[in-house]
């Protein structure tokens, strides 16, 4: 069977606004630990509360920040507020930062909207010299021209009508915004910000606008991506990535025990963790309590988190004693956020951490789902274009449903061993320390794997050979 569905929805998998929520919360929780200190009192300002961006409020008040995010188009914004998903709408910048000084002087969680241009929310903070800790933007720059970015200084209803009636000015206008928007950027991180991109082709469009964007060499971008800089070598290096499942039933209750059982399990190998994974266990632990108060199920009674071989399959295997046992009323389904350690060939996102020249392979993704297949996963996907388009990326994931039987023992621990470790060995062999660490604690405890291991060498003694 072929269908357009790029990711998780391609396998059977998509579980509502848990998964970029969850993905945010991660990010910004990490990167909140590259400044130092706790994420209390630090202030994250974001763009874009429309689709997957209105995440960002709710994931800033889990994570424990105070979060400014604009949006200018105000369907959204009130969208967003009626749901629950941010706290405060604010549409005058005075206003607006008085009430965030009250919050990060309080250390509380709390999440602003600025129902406005973010070029003028962030040209604001560098004119009044305003400290923000952290910086990103999910407007939808993938799709400049046609809504996805607006210029400043022309209203919302404007602006359509310039898009549709004045394309060319249209684009004038959203370029010269984006100079702008680096130029403001620029000036706070000069002072402290830590800036990310997260995926939304902001760097690219900024580069092509004439943007100051560029690095002292003019070689690559002066901002990293996230999974750069963040999720790759504080996540999916370790073996970490997102982990989901779906409960047959229906039920909520079910969706309770599986939760409590996850959290003791996480609990337990935190424990005895090396201290270089430790943290990972304690944040998805504050996640699901964090999901449930947040009441973040919607339809399907599902979870996601992110955990590594041993979390997952310990998870797992306490799943199929659980439904064996009938605590839990029917089957579960496993599956996984293909945004992993394993499951996507993507050099300008999963895989742009990996800088051995092998970033632009596909062969991953594809030996993942061959290899998930006859190790016991009861279907396997392999999809194009999640995320970033199609062309740029090969996306593999699987669905395992638990039954309570032995053999789903048997076939659960197989799977899951080759779907992680994997995706390990590959970033192992591009050198990258966490991804080395990993793979040798990952011998360690299971003797029968055998994984070569790269040999260390002085890039500067080979480049002065040729």
């Amino acid at each position: 069977m072929t269908q357009y569905g790029q990711m998780t929805a391609g396998s059977y998998m998509y579980i509502g606004p848990q998964g970029i929520v969850h993905g945010t919360t991660i990010t910004v929780l990490n990167a909140a630990r590259k400044l130092g200190g706790g994420t209390a009192g630090k202030l994250f300002i974001t763009a874009g509360l429309g689709g997957m961006s209105g995440a960002q409020p709710k994931a800033g008040d889990i994570a424990g920040v105070v979060s400014i995010t604009a949006e200018i188009n105000p369907a959204a914004t009130q969208k967003r507020f009626e749901q629950g998903w941010v706290d405060e709408v604010h549409d005058n910048l005075d206003e607006l930062f008085a009430a965030v000084n009250k919050a990060r002087d309080a250390k509380i969680a709390r999440s602003f909207a600025y129902q406005g241009n973010v070029v003028d929310l962030w040209e604001y903070c560098a004119e009044k010299g305003i400290h923000v800790d952290l910086g990103s933007d999910q407007t939808s720059l993938h799709n400049p021209w046609a809504g996805g970015y607006y210029p400043v200084g022309v209203s919302f209803e404007d602006a359509k009508i310039m898009m549709a009636e004045k394309p060319e000015l249209f684009k004038e206008k959203v370029q010269e915004s984006l100079r702008r928007h680096v130029a403001a950027v620029n000036k706070l991180t000069a002072k402290g910000m830590y800036f990310f991109d997260y995926g939304n082709a902001f760097l690219l469009e900024s580069s092509r606008a004439g943007a100051d964007i560029w690095n002292k060499d003019k070689t690559a971008f002066r901002y990293p991506s996230y999974v750069q800089d963040i999720m790759g070598p504080m996540c999916f290096d370790y073996g970490f990535g997102p982990f989901r499942w779906v409960c047959t039933s229906g039920k909520p209750e079910d969706l309770d025990k599986s939760d409590h059982i996850a959290m003791e399990v996480l609990g337990e190998i935190a424990a005895t963790a090396p201290a270089e994974i430790q943290q990972q266990m304690h944040d998805n632990i504050q996640w699901i309590r964090g999901a449930k108060e947040n009441h973040l199920v919607v339809g399907s009674q599902a979870r996601i988190l992110y955990a590594d071989c041993e979390g997952r399959t310990k998870i797992a295997a306490r799943f199929n004693e659980a439904i064996r046992k009938g605590e839990i009323s029917a089957p579960i389904v496993l599956g996984r956020d293909h945004h992993d350690v394993s499951g996507t060939d993507s050099p300008f996102r999963e895989t742009s951490n990996i800088y051995d020249g092998s970033n632009r392979c596909a062969d991953m993704a594809v030996q993942n789902v061959i290899g998930d297949s006859f190790r016991g996963a009861t279907w396997v996907s392999i999809h194009n274009g999640g995320g970033v388009g199609w062309g740029e990326v090969i996306n593999g994931g699987f669905g395992m449903v638990l039954d309570g039987s032995e053999d789903c023992d048997r076939r659960l621990h197989m799977m899951l061993h080759w779907d992680v470790n994997n995706g390990i060995s590959r970033r192992s062999w591009a050198r990258n320390e966490g991804a080395m660490f990993a793979i040798k604690r990952a011998m360690d405890i299971c003797p029968e794997l055998k994984v070569t291991m790269p040999n260390l060498v002085d890039d500067s003694i080979l480049e002065g050979l040729f």
